[in-house]
């Protein structure tokens, strides 16, 4: 069994109210637009970080970090990206890969938009944690925790924060 800590969009900004959220977890995943390579490390020094890098990181997060992440958490296939669309709208570089193999879990930010939605058709889960930063248009911060057991992903708690302007 594992933890995991979800975040993404920090854009260079971690909220204090976040780590308390994230005491419990095992891991961090982060889905990119890390903001730069010190918020990376702030996280790192916290818990083991597994993070992907995106639009507005970089080449010291680009340097560190890969562009998609596909690996095995318990049983579990997990891909996290930046920029994946969601079920229906996959982006274009990630829409052969993901009907020709689909992970269990699909990860990707960008959107600022919290969701999480069951893929019927090709049979995953995908989610995007919203934006844990205070940059974007985005009203509220948002982050996930879950828990992965073999190939069950269960106990999703979502932390919420009101952005100020």
């Amino acid at each position: 069994m594992k933890r995991i800590g979800l975040l993404s969009d920090t854009h260079g900004f971690i909220h204090e109210r976040l780590y308390p959220f994230f005491e419990k977890v095992d891991e961090i995943w982060h889905a990119g637009d890390i903001g730069n390579i010190e918020t990376a490390g702030k996280l790192a020094d916290f818990k083991p970080l597994t993070a992907v890098y995106g639009n507005i990181d970089g080449q010291d997060v680009r340097a560190a970090y890969p562009l998609h992440n596909r690996f095995m958490c318990e049983e579990l296939d997990v891909w996290i990206t930046h920029i994946g669309g969601y079920p229906g709208r996959y982006e274009r570089f990630v829409k052969p890969e993901i009907f020709r193999n689909p992970p269990g879990l699909f990860i990707s930010g960008h959107s600022h938009i919290l969701k999480v939605i069951f893929d019927k058709k090709l049979d995953f889960l995908h989610i995007n944690p919203g934006a844990a930063g205070i940059n974007g248009f985005h009203k509220v911060c948002t982050a996930l925790r879950f828990v992965i057991e073999g190939k069950d992903i269960r106990e999703l708690e979502i932390w919420e924060l009101p952005r100020k302007k």
